[in-house]
């Protein structure tokens, strides 16, 4: 899975359209091996950005979770000590 792709489910807040938005360009990105696509692309890139996005707000608007909200703030304090363990020499 491609690291800037985050989990967005289970948070308090939910997960905003932005989010949805970068993580769903991210994963176009990824799958098509181009982090800017031709202009002969461009339409088709976007148009996949736009429904991948759309149907993941539509999964996350679904998924139902027994477990406690998260928080973002303590799941960036934990994954910038996960990154200081990692690269501390």
């Amino acid at each position: 899975m491609c690291r800037n792709i985050r989990p967005l489910h289970n948070f308090e807040p939910p997960a905003t359209t932005d989010e949805v938005t970068a993580a769903a360009l991210q994963y176009v990105r990824k799958v098509s091996g181009t982090t800017r696509p031709s202009q002969a692309n461009q339409a088709a890139f976007e148009r996949a950005v736009a429904e991948i996005a759309h149907v993941t707000q539509h999964l996350l608007d679904d998924l139902v979770s027994t477990a406690p909200k998260k928080s973002r703030e303590v799941e960036a304090a934990k994954a910038r000590a996960r990154a200081e363990a990692r690269y501390a020499r």
